[in-house]
């Protein structure tokens, strides 16, 4: 899937099924809360924390969700991603094409 269709294809399911989008703010929030759940699973999937009875380990969703959540903040705020991303890529590009490659940590 294309970025443009996933941006197409969340706004056709807020329409039809969540009636409209969360306030701006509201939707920051979530996406902060998202945010948290997927830290949670990868502090108990990968670092000290171990995970509680009856959690899962939903990596890939919790990672959806923050998707999800992002794409509707990008919506209703106009942002085309596919060309946010292009454009990142091109900052990262001309800002760090040497630098990682001269790092001794890596």
């Amino acid at each position: 899937m294309e970025i443009k269709e996933l941006q197409e294809r969340v706004d056709a399911w807020i329409r039809e099924y969540g009636v409209r989008y969360f306030s701006e703010l509201t939707n920051m929030a979530c996406l902060t809360e998202e945010v948290g759940e997927l830290a949670r699973v990868m502090a108990r999937k990968y670092g000290d924390q171990s995970f509680k009875a009856g959690e899962k380990e939903n990596l890939a969703d919790e990672m959806a969700d923050v998707l999800w959540v992002l794409v509707c903040l990008a919506n209703q705020t106009g942002v085309d991603l596919t060309a946010a991303v292009e454009a990142n890529f091109a900052k990262k590009t001309a800002r760090d094409k040497e630098r990682h490659r001269g790092n001794p940590k890596l």
